[in-house]
This record gives C-alpha cells, structure tokens and sequence, in this order.
C-alpha cells in the first residue's frame, strides 16, 4: 500500500513543503529512505521502527519505502520521524479511510523518542510561517512557544497513540493540546550601563554615532583602557527591535535550536566569539549549511576582541558580509543564503605586547612584528570600518571622578530619535539605517555643503580615500546631522568624520 503525509524541510532560513511518500511491498524486510536525506535523516529508522512498535502497532516484516520529495533538494533533521511513522502505519492498513482523509490537512513535524513520545525539533519556526496559510501543523508539546510565535494553527499531541487516537476521533481536540505557557523574559542579566566607564569621551561619541547609523566601529588602545567595557555595553544603547526584526532573528535561533524558553527574541543579539573560531564556524556552512556567528548576529552586534589575532583567512571571510547583509554559501547540491546585517565592534592592541606608544611600560616588539601585527587586518577590510578611535590610558584623575558620565538610556534616546528620522527617510524600502544606503540614497540625502568638494578631494589625495571609504564618511556624516536634528550635512560633520579614520592615514597612531 501506499501513503503520503506531508512535512516540512529548511533551506537556509526558510521552510519549504515535502512531501512523505511510504509503500509496503513484498520483499525482504528493510526500510530506505531515498530523496536526499541527511545522516541525521537515515538514522531515524531506528527510532521510527521503535516507536511505532512501542506505540501498539504492527511494523510491517516488508519491504518499506520512503521517499521524501522534492527529491533534489537535501533534506536533514529530525523532523520527519512523526510523517514517516504514520505514513508506515497508513499504508499497514491500521488506519481508517476518515483518519486518512483528516491527514491530507496536515502537516507533521516532530522527533519521535523509542516510546512514541515527541520531542522538540530545530527549525520549526520557519517551517510553520511556510505552511500556515495552507494546513494545520502538528508539532510536539516542547516547540509550543515557536507554534505561538509563528500564528499558524496548530496541535501537540504528546505520543504518536495520541495523535492516531485523534485521527480516528476516538478522542477530542483536549488530548492533543497542551495548556499555553506564558512567555518568559528572554533574560534576567541586567544590561551594562555606559556610565560605569571613566573618560573615553571620543570613543563613547564614535560608538554613539555607530548606534545611531548601523556603522562598524574599531577601537585601538593599550590593554585596560576601556575596549571590551565599551563593546559589552552597546547593546544598551541601539533603538529597539521592530516585529519583523524580532522574527527573522528568531527563525535564525529556531533553525540552530538556541531559542531557549523565550517564544519570541525581543533583544539585539550580541555575538562575542573568541579569536581561535574557524572561518565556518564564523559565516557558517558545513555539509548541511548552517548560520555562523554573522548570521546569528543579524540585527545586533558582532564584537570581536583582540581583532588581530584572528587568523586572516578568517577575517577576511568576514568581506561579503560587510558589503552585503548577506552570506551566500554554495554547495554542489544547493546555494543557501543567510542574512547577516550586524554591527561589527571590533577592539586591538595597537601591537603585540600592547605597550606600543604607552608612557609608562617600553614596547618589546620589534618593527617587523609590529608591521605583521597590524598587516593581519587588509587594507580591503579596513575599508568595510566605517570609524577607527584610539583610545588612550585613562588617567587617575578621570577614573576617580565621583561623578558618573551620561547613562546608557540617555544616549540610547538620541540614538532613537536619529533612527526616527532614518525610518521616515527610508520608508517603503529595504534600507532600515544610513549605514546600508544605496548608492542612488546617498546621491539623494548626502548632498555635499558648500567647500565640502575642497576638503574631500584633499582628503582623498593626501591620505588615500578609496570610494568606498569617501561612501562612508558621507554615510557617518549623514548620521551625525541626524543626531543633531540637522536637515542636511554640514562640513563639521565631515570634519568630524574624518577624525575617525586614522588608519586611512598612517596606520595605527602613534599613542
């Protein structure tokens, strides 16, 4: 006999409709699975086979057939155990015509444990917003807060018995629901605050400005002088997700299984991985491509500290994403996209003893490690660093200030009002911050003051301004009228800009 039950599969971020086709036939007993499954999708044999005895069914002594089609697209994960246990059930003749028909408005997804009980899966999120127009989803009882976030219509039956039962109409809609759990705090860690660091006025202004237009931001300085303080309490002063935001970085988490017990993540992702990860681990991929750290910092923030000790094959994958928003990863079998449109924080030692250019501990490096240290960042990713800000020891009489500095919240509503007037400049297109203008905005809303060539051309002349980097000063000088509720750009605000790209000019600074 045959069957077919429907499932979902993801490609990159997005669910797409497979259909699970199961025949019985004579022959020796064995049960395939064809239609490109992963590893992970073969080894569900096992747990199917036990499960559907465990539940009181009989596993037919045949010969059993999967197919899971589309055919040509890869399929990996384990949510195919539930449409395959009962597709081999349906086509062993043990369910009615009436169950068979409520089948064909469903869409089964769930990992079976070797007692029929279901189990949480990765990716449910985006596998139910492509389907939920169409059919009602059965998804097990620990993806309910995923159910919730998605508005699809839904039912989480807790074992295989239970969901066959309901097919039947042996048992009504109460046995195969479970009680809604209200939605818990994403997390209890209180946010750092921006007055706990002493001094640092420039760099606090540069990564204002960064908050307020999207911008990456490099901070060079001695150890101790405030780069990670300055990093980790970032994320307390971006404005706050809108819905849409919110729901593409939760289908990100929800296909790398890290959304927790949080239905819905309503804070910017701040990703901090150490200097030893590999390039895949970084932008992602693997046989089955999977979000890497960029990805995973869509909408929020990616901070890397001690920038230059990162291998440079893994920085420099770092390019695409930078320029795009986007990582494309090809596969022989597939090309799968993931967006990646984050603020990059990145923090270094100006050499690798860090004492380069201090006033009290001599530098022990000599210059041909200087130059490799430094040279480990290319000119090509400098380029994608819209502000560069030296930091210098902070000095006692700073530090022991018994005053406090601006808070996080009072900086965080600039930064809000500057993106106020982004929103309304970009509405009704894909730009959401001045950092990521089209060529064709920047025409638009960057029109130079007058004088503005004069400096901009000497600037070009004399410390080497690529495009790209003229691009980005108009785009930070755009951001910085906005933070000052200026209609247009006005030369101190390229002046200004122009402060913060040293690197364009000689390098790291001298100290």
């Amino acid at each position: 006999m045959l069957a077919n039950v429907r499932s979902c599969a993801l490609k990159g971020i997005d669910g797409f409709e497979v259909i699970t086709e199961v025949d019985i036939a004579p022959g020796l007993p064995t049960l395939s699975v064809v239609g490109l499954p992963d590893a992970e999708v073969k080894e569900s044999k096992d747990r199917v086979s036990a499960a559907v005895r465990n539940s009181g069914f009989d596993f037919p002594l045949r010969r059993i057939t999967v197919n899971l089609s589309p055919a040509e697209l890869r399929k990996s994960g384990t949510q195919f155990d539930l449409a395959m246990a009962v597709g081999i059930v349906a086509a062993n003749g043990e369910m009615s015509g009436q169950a068979i028909e409520k089948l064909k408005n469903l869409v089964l997804l769930g990992e079976l444990a070797l007692d029929g009980t279901l189990r949480p899966c990765a990716g449910i999120l985006p596998m139910l917003i492509s389907v939920k127009e169409k059919y009602t989803a059965v998804i097990p009882p620990g993806n309910l807060l995923e159910g919730k976030t998605s508005g699809a219509k839904f039912i989480t039956p807790r074992t295989l018995r239970d969901l066959v039962n309901w097919l039947e109409g042996r048992t009504d809609d109460s046995a195969v629901t479970v009680s809604y759990v209200p939605q818990e705090e994403e997390s209890t860690q209180h946010l750092l605050d921006f007055s706990d660091v002493k001094g640092q006025a420039v760099a606090k202004r540069a990564l204002e400005i960064a908050a307020a237009g999207g911008h990456n931001v490099l901070m060079i300085g001695l150890p101790g002088t405030g780069k990670s303080m300055l990093a980790k309490r970032f994320p307390g002063i971006l404005p706050p997700l809108t819905d849409d935001e919110m729901l593409e970085i939760t289908k990100i988490y929800s296909v790398c299984n890290l959304i927790g017990t949080s239905r819905l993540l309503t804070r910017r992702p701040f990703r901090d991985p150490h200097h030893t990860i590999s390039d895949v681990a970084l932008i992602g991929g693997g046989t089955t491509p999977k979000p890497g750290e960029v990805s995973l910092a869509h909408n929020g923030v990616l901070f890397l500290d001690e920038f230059a000790e990162f291998s440079r094959t893994t920085l420099e994958v770092l390019r695409q994403p930078l320029e795009n928003g986007q990582v494309t990863i090809s596969r022989a079998k597939e090309t799968v996209t993931f967006p990646a449109r984050f603020t990059l924080i990145a923090a270094m030692n100006p050499c690798p003893c860090g004492n380069l250019g201090s006033p009290h501990t001599p530098c022990t490096c000599t210059p041909m490690q200087i130059s490799r240290y430094q040279n480990k960042i290319s000119g090509p990713l400098l380029d994608r660093i819209d502000l560069t800000v030296h930091l210098n020891p902070v000095a006692y009489g700073d530090w022991n200030k018994p005053a406090e500095g601006e808070t996080s919240a009072q900086i965080r509503a600039r930064v809000i009002a500057a993106r106020e007037i982004q929103q309304k400049r970009f509405a009704g297109t894909p730009t959401t911050a001045n950092a990521f203008m089209t060529q064709k905005q920047i025409k638009e809303f960057c029109p130079l003051p007058d004088g503005a060539d004069r400096i901009l051309e000497a600037a070009m002349r004399k410390f080497g301004l690529s495009a790209r980097s003229l691009d980005k000063v108009l785009k930070t000088a755009r951001t910085i009228a906005d933070l000052e509720g200026k209609e247009n750009i006005e030369t101190t605000h390229l002046i200004e800009v122009l402060q913060y790209r040293p690197l364009d000019r000689k390098g790291v600074p001298d100290l």
